[in-house]
C-alpha cells in the first residue's frame, strides 16, 4: 500500500470552492468559488490562477467540445467564452421560485449537463428546505427537469458502464442511485446507496475512480470517503486539516490525484486560527487509484 499524501496546493483561499475539474489538453484544474463568485483556472506547473468575475453565485462550470465552458450561474445555464471573457445566458430555470440558485453539476457520459438548485442559504448548511431541484441542459439547449423538493443538489456522477446515476442531496446525509438511459439521460427507480454516519459530516461533492467506486467530500467533516456503491459499504476514510471540505475530483496526468475543494465561508476568527488552509485546495496522493477523465458538455 503507498503511502497517502495530502497537500495544500491551491493557497488562494476560496470563500466555497466547488466543482473542481481536470483539464487535460491544458494541464490546469477548472473551478468555481461559488460565493467569491469567480470561475478560475490554476496551473500547478506555473502556479498561476486565472480567474474571471461572474454577476450571480456560480455553482459549477463545465469543458465545452466546441470550445469554452458551461456554467451554472445564479438560476440560468449560460457559455463562458474566457478568450473574449463573456457571458451568455442559455436558458433560465426556477422561474417560480425568487431564492434558488444552482449548485453542482457535472456533465454526463452523452454530454448533456446535470446541474441541480437549492435555496440561497442564510448561513452555511441553513437554508429553506425542500425548495431545489434538478435539471438536465441537453445539446439541443433544451431544459429537462428531474424532480423537485430538494434540499442542496449536490455530488453527481455516473458508473463505469452509464448504467446508473449517483446523486446527493446533502440534507438527507445520503448518496443515490438511479437507473440511468444514456439514450435519452433519463432517471428513474431512486434507492439509497449509502447513509452517512454522525462524525462523517454532510455530504458534498462527488467523484468515481476506475473500480467504479464514489469518493464523495464531507462538509463539516473534514474528510473524503471512499465508498462501494454495490455493497454501500465505506473501503476508505481520508482526513483532511480543514473541516469545510466541498468536493473532489481526479486529475494529474494520469488521473492519479485527487483533488479537493474546501471552503471557509461561515468561520469566525478563532475557526479560522486553527485552521488557516480553509478555502484552499488540497492535493492527494498515493491512493493507488485512478479516477476517469470529465465529460464535455456537446451543445
Amino acid at each position: 500500500m503507498s503511502s497517502i499524501k495530502v497537500e495544500c496546493v491551491v493557497k488562494e483561499k476560496n470563500r466555497i470552492g466547488e466543482g473542481p475539474v481536470w483539464e487535460e489538453k491544458e494541464g490546469t484544474l477548472l473551478y468555481v468559488d461559488i460565493s467569491g463568485q469567480r470561475v478560475c483556472r490554476w496551473n500547478p506547473v506555473t502556479n498561476q490562477i486565472k480567474s474571471i468575475t461572474t454577476e450571480k453565485f456560480v455553482g459549477a462550470v463545465v469543458p465545452r467540445r466546441s470550445g469554452g465552458y458551461i456554467i451554472a450561474e445564479g438560476t440560468r445555464f449560460a457559455v463562458l467564452d474566457w478568450e473574449k471573457q463573456t457571458i451568455t445566458t442559455i436558458a433560465h430555470v426556477d422561474n417560480d421560485k425568487a431564492n434558488t440558485r444552482f449548485n453542482d453539476g457535472k456533465v454526463d457520459p452523452a454530454g448533456r449537463f446535470f446541474a441541480g438548485t437549492m435555496a440561497i442559504e442564510v448561513r452555511p448548511a441553513e437554508l429553506e428546505r425542500k425548495q431545489g431541484s434538478l435539471y438536465t441542459l441537453h445539446p439541443d439547449h433544451s431544459v429537462v427537469k428531474h424532480f423537485d423538493q430538494v434540499d442542496i443538489s449536490n455530488g453527481l456522477d455516473w458508473s463505469l458502464d452509464h448504467k446508473t446515476f449517483y446523486y446527493i442531496d446533502s440534507l438527507s446525509f445520503t448518496i443515490e442511485a438511479f437507473d440511468y438511459d444514456i439514450q435519452t439521460g433519463s432517471i428513474c427507480n431512486r434507492r439509497e446507496v449509502y447513509k452517512l454516519e454522525k462524525d462523517e459530516g454532510i455530504p458534498d461533492g462527488m467523484c468515481i475512480d476506475m473500480e467504479g467506486k464514489l469518493w464523495v467530500a464531507c462538509y463539516n467533516g473534514g474528510r473524503v470517503l471512499r465508498i462501494d456503491p454495490q455493497t454501500g459499504t465505506r473501503m476508505q476514510t481520508v482526513k483532511l486539516p480543514v473541516d469545510k471540505t466541498t468536493s473532489c475530483s481526479f486529475g494529474g496526468k494520469d488521473y492519479s490525484e485527487l483533488y479537493v475543494t474546501t471552503a471557509y465561508e461561515g468561520m469566525d476568527s478563532d475557526y479560522l486560527t486553527r485552521q488557516p488552509e480553509a478555502g484552499c485546495i488540497f492535493r492527494i496522493t498515493g491512493l493507488g487509484v485512478k479516477g476517469i477523465p470529465p465529460n464535455s458538455f456537446a451543445g
